[in-house]
């Protein structure tokens, strides 16, 4: 048996609308096509992508909560299709944005209701309810109805749902959509404690940085099929987007600005001159290595007296954005 989600060729093609003037209309393009992609256990992998790429439709589908057209996917090598009743007891999934919780029961209600459907001993979870409760910061607002939740603590109490199981893999679609910052920090603790205790992640999110900090590999889709995989720092360097460095000289020195215009030349580097708020000079150099150590030794050695020295690197960001332009 296989260890961990693998898809292999998964697709989905949504049905056609229903006929307009006696015609039936093309299908539309596919929402997932051809994907093939694993998620091991003990690692947390992220899944990216612009808006419509696919992300939410292969989780379902991962989820059993959608079938797929064609192609297949496996947890622990479990069919999701065939073997569905068995995949349900190993995963869990959390969306942010969706309703994945009953209104017109309290908090506590919720949680007892979801770990009876998973078969969670009675024992474990009281106990269970009470540690997950106080995880999402929701001990005192248990025994509220959760249609009195505000949006945030709908969410916080979603996470606590999807958790209830402790589940071997771990699905979670913008998870911390809408949760205040130190309630998303704290999940993204629990995820990493999560994953090194041997549980596998799945996850997609807008905040980037959430995922340079939790995945050690990344699959990037556009338009439901494959179109990068590596670690974070691999994609982003893969881009070859230019770091930019921005040095700025405590007063004019025109020969430190004819050797970085050499400098520039050079490495084939784009370079702008101008001042600062405060009229000092400043050099702003723009390449796809690293430039800073080179550039300040250039124009120390020309005489110049550097004032500051900035360096933005590109961000994973800035490479997805790449890749969907491409």
């Amino acid at each position: 048996m296989s260890a961990g989600i693998v898809t292999e060729r998964l697709t989905k093609t949504f049905p056609p609308p229903r006929r307009l003037f006696g015609r039936r209309p093309p299908a539309g393009a596919p929402a997932v096509d051809g994907l093939s992609l694993s998620i091991p256990p003990g690692a947390v992998t992220g899944l990216l992508g612009l808006n419509g790429a696919g992300k939410t439709t292969t989780i379902k589908m991962m989820a059993t909560l959608l079938r797929p057209t064609s192609g297949t996917a496996t947890v622990d090598g479990l069919d999701v299709v065939r073997d569905a009743r068995e995949v349900r007891r190993r995963i869990n999934l959390i969306a942010g944005g969706e309703r994945m919780v009953y209104a017109r029961m309290t908090g506590r209600e919720n949680l007892w209701y979801f770990g009876q459907l998973y078969d969670v001993p009675r024992a474990t979870l009281h106990r269970r309810i009470g540690e997950l409760l106080d995880l999402v910061g929701l001990t005192d607002a248990a025994g509220t109805l959760v249609e009195r939740y505000s949006r945030g603590m709908r969410q916080r109490l979603s996470i606590a749902r999807g958790l209830v199981n402790s589940p071997a893999y771990l699905l979670l679609d913008e998870p911390t959509l809408g949760l205040d910052a130190p309630i998303a920090r704290d999940l993204r603790a629990v995820v990493a404690d999560l994953a090194a205790g041997g549980v596998g992640v799945l996850l997609t999110s807008h905040y980037l940085a959430e995922v340079e900090q939790l995945c050690r590999y990344v699959h990037v889709i556009d338009r439901g099929a494959l179109v990068a995989a590596g670690s974070p720092a691999e994609l982003t360097a893969g881009t070859r987007l230019p770091h930019t460095v921005e040095l700025t000289l405590t007063e004019p020195a025109p020969d430190a600005s004819k050797a970085v215009d050499a400098l520039a030349a050079r490495a084939g580097a784009e370079v702008w001159h101008d001042t600062d708020v405060d009229g000092r000079p400043r050099v702003t150099l723009r390449h796809p290595d690293d430039l800073a150590g080179e550039l300040t030794t250039t124009v120390v050695r020309a005489g110049g007296a550097i004032a500051r020295v900035e360096v933005s690197p590109p961000t994973l960001e800035d490479a997805i954005l790449a890749m969907a332009a491409r």
